[in-house]
C-alpha cells in the first residue's frame, strides 16, 4: 500500500495516551482547533486528534481534521457502554456496522420517532438523505473486526450516539426494543455524519468499559476499556489497510 495519512479521533485523551505517548504534536495548536498529534504506524502517517466529549465538539474536531490533514480514512475509537443484550463484557472490543443518533426525532404519545417523522433529513447527498442513521465503511469495518479479535472477546453492530448516557436499566431495556444496540457513546454519529459529508471512510471501535444498567461505576473498568480499544486500532492500522481502492469509491458514492 502507498502511504497514507489515516486519522483516528477519541474524545478524552486518557483513551488514546499509547499514542500521544508516543506521537508528536502535529504542528502549532490553535485555540479553535482540537488537540492533534503525529506519528508512524506500518509506514503510514497517523494523525491522533482529541475531539472532547459529545456530538458538537467530534462533529467540530473531525471537520478540521479532514480539512487540516486530508486523511484517507478515520477511525473513531474510545471507550462505549455494552447494552445487557449484546454478549460484550467488560474489555471486550466492538466495531460499529452503523451509527444511530438515538435521541433526534419527535417525541409524541407513543414514544420516540425518528426524524423521518419531520421529512427533514440531517444530510442530503449523492442522491441520498440520511436522517438519524449514518453508515460505516463495510470493508474496513470487517478488517477492523478481525484485528480487534486478536486483543479481545470482540462483535460487531449497531452503535447508538446519545446526548445523555444511559443510567438506567428501564431507559437500556427501551433503547434495546428500539434499535437492537450493541453499545453506546456520545460522539461517534457526528463523526460518520461528517465523514459521509466529506466522502471520507469511516470506522469506529470501541471498548467496553461497562453494561448499560442503573449506574454503578464499581463496575466499570475505564482504564482495561481504553488499553484494548487501543491495541486494537495499532492492530486494525498495522493489518494493511487498501485505501486507494476504498477512497475512490466512497467519494463516488458507493
Amino acid at each position: 500500500m502507498n502511504k497514507k495519512c489515516i486519522g483516528i479521533m477519541a474524545s478524552v485523551i486518557s483513551e488514546g495516551t499509547l499514542f500521544s505517548s508516543t506521537f508528536k504534536a502535529a504542528g502549532k495548536s490553535l485555540p479553535r482547533h482540537p488537540v492533534c498529534y503525529s506519528g508512524t504506524i506500518a509506514g503510514n502517517r497517523v494523525i491522533f486528534g482529541i475531539s472532547g466529549m459529545g456530538k458538537t465538539n467530534a462533529a467540530h474536531a473531525v471537520t478540521v481534521l479532514i480539512e487540516r490533514f486530508s486523511p484517507s480514512c478515520i477511525v473513531n475509537f474510545g471507550i462505549g457502554g455494552a447494552y445487557p443484550s449484546s454478549g460484550l463484557k467488560v474489555g471486550d472490543i466492538a466495531v460499529a456496522a452503523k451509527e444511530i443518533y438515538a435521541d433526534e426525532g419527535v417525541l409524541l404519545k407513543d414514544g420516540l420517532h425518528s426524524l423521518k417523522v419531520t421529512g427533514i433529513p440531517l444530510l442530503k447527498i449523492r442522491g441520498r438523505s440520511y436522517f438519524n442513521e449514518f453508515p460505516v465503511d463495510r470493508r474496513l469495518s470487517r478488517q477492523a473486526l478481525k484485528a480487534s479479535g486478536s486483543v479481545a472477546h470482540c462483535r460487531s453492530g449497531v452503535f447508538l450516539t446519545v446526548s445523555a448516557c444511559t443510567g438506567t436499566g428501564k431507559r437500556a431495556q427501551e433503547l434495546v426494543e428500539k434499535f437492537n444496540p450493541l453499545c453506546e457513546n456520545m460522539e461517534g454519529a457526528a463523526v460518520a455524519h461528517i465523514c459521509r459529508l466529506y466522502g471520507i471512510p469511516f470506522v469506529e471501535i470501541r471498548g467496553i468499559s461497562n453494561t448499560v444498567e442503573d449506574r454503578d461505576k464499581g463496575k466499570w473498568d475505564v482504564a482495561l476499556a481504553s488499553e484494548n480499544c487501543q491495541k486494537a486500532v495499532i492492530q486494525f492500522l498495522e493489518s494493511g489497510l487498501e485505501l486507494d481502492e476504498l477512497l475512490s469509491k466512497e467519494r463516488a458514492g458507493r
